[in-house]
């Protein structure tokens, strides 16, 4: 994935570990969360959208039909981090990125503005050992149900 910003891609200065070490830590102000729960409710105001983030089922769309919440070992999230940063060129220690992913969850879990926490009604989705096809699979099922529950093939 590439990242853009006013049509300059960017994706190397933003996949640093100073940023992700900074996340957290901006996220954490309220200011930020309203504006930020703001803009994507806006998006996903019209429907038919598919939204990631720690707090998209609690906050941002509580009332959303489906909410996945995902899950991963510390160890394999830090493989993951690791071989996304090498494929923009960027060398990372997997024991630093443990200590920093641990750092990040626990943070985030406690924070006060939009806590990262699972809705009552997510489906748990552990991923540790799927291949993204099988997640996305599992999405699409899931998806499908709802679907046919409701209706609307």
């Amino acid at each position: 994935t590439k990242v853009y910003l006013d049509g300059i891609e960017v994706t190397k200065r933003v996949r640093t570990q100073m940023v992700n070490r900074s996340v957290s830590t901006v996220s954490s102000y309220r200011g930020v969360r309203e504006v930020m729960v703001r803009a994507q409710q806006q998006l996903a105001a019209s429907g038919g959208v598919v939204l990631e983030g720690r707090d998209i089922g609690t906050v941002v769309l509580p009332h959303a039909e489906l909410k996945i919440f995902m899950i991963a070992s510390v160890a394999e999230r830090a493989l993951r981090r690791k071989k996304d940063l090498a494929m923009v060129g960027i060398e990372a220690d997997e024991n630093d990125l443990v200590k920093e992913i641990e750092a990040r969850d626990q943070k985030d879990s406690t924070r006060e503005a939009s806590p990262l926490r699972k809705a009552a009604d997510a489906i748990e989705l552990d991923n540790s050992n799927l291949t993204i096809d099988e997640q996305v699979n599992f999405i699409l099922e899931r998806a499908k149900e709802i679907i046919q529950k409701n209706g609307n093939s």
